[in-house]
């Protein structure tokens, strides 16, 4: 049985491990994966912590476009060709994982085996979501879409405690902060998340469901069955 929780790492032979020589790292909350117009030098495999991948505009306002957890590998796009990326990644809670160069990489995704059939499943999956939250961002309504993203973020984390300012969380929604207060405090009110100061706690994920969109259990599923080589929603 694998001893890596990243579901790419979990699903590769041993060869393909050995050729692309893992050198762990510690993604401390904070920790700047990429920035836009740098180049991309390494590719990430997470195994715990949450990182967020942003869109920055003129103004210096950023909104996420992109959430990654164990299911993750940061720094994909550099396997087909990307050079610099265009969006802000960072930790939004630390965590682990490991690194390897993109041209380390990119010779173990050349050979045609499962790395590079993982890694294209992978790229599906973060397109569905990108798509799902797009779709989601100008259909549902804000108290949906907080539910959607503590119960996204509390399974990539795989941990129903996490912490995170309202501040953030409006940043990442793209909303003004007032309005995730005072949803925060109605989801709070009816037992559906606890917080004190920047820590936020589900008990009961179920009934958070209830309160979020149809989406939440679209990118789930999705993210949860990429790496199935059968599933429902690969042609």
């Amino acid at each position: 049985m694998s001893t890596y929780k990243n579901k790419v790492l979990q699903n590769l032979c041993p060869d393909a491990i050995a050729r692309l020589h893992l050198k762990p790292v510690v993604l401390e909350l904070g920790h700047e994966i990429e920035y836009p117009g740098s180049s991309i030098g390494h590719i990430f495999f997470i195994e715990a912590g949450m990182g967020s991948m942003t869109c920055t505009f003129s103004d210096g306002s950023q909104i996420e476009v992109g959430m990654f957890g164990y299911q993750s590998v940061v720094g994909i796009s550099a396997l087909m060709g990307t050079k610099k990326s265009l969006n802000r990644i960072y930790m939004q809670m630390p965590g682990s994982g490991y690194m390897v160069p993109v041209d380390t990489a990119k010779a173990e995704f050349a050979r045609g085996d499962d790395f590079q059939r993982l890694a294209l499943r992978y790229v599906q999956a973060q397109l569905t979501q990108a798509t799902q939250s797009a779709a989601c961002n100008a259909k549902h309504n804000v108290e949906q879409r907080l539910a959607r993203w503590l119960l996204l973020c509390a399974d990539r984390a795989e941990n129903n405690v996490f912490s995170i300012s309202q501040q953030s969380l409006a940043d990442m929604l793209g909303v003004a902060r007032p309005s995730v207060s005072v949803i925060a405090a109605e989801f709070k009110k009816e037992g559906l998340i606890e917080y004190k100061r920047n820590d936020i706690y589900i008990p009961n994920t179920e009934a958070l469901q209830k309160r979020a969109c149809e989406c939440y259990l679209v990118i789930k599923h999705h993210l949860e069955n990429y790496a199935e080589f059968d599933t429902g929603f690969v042609v």
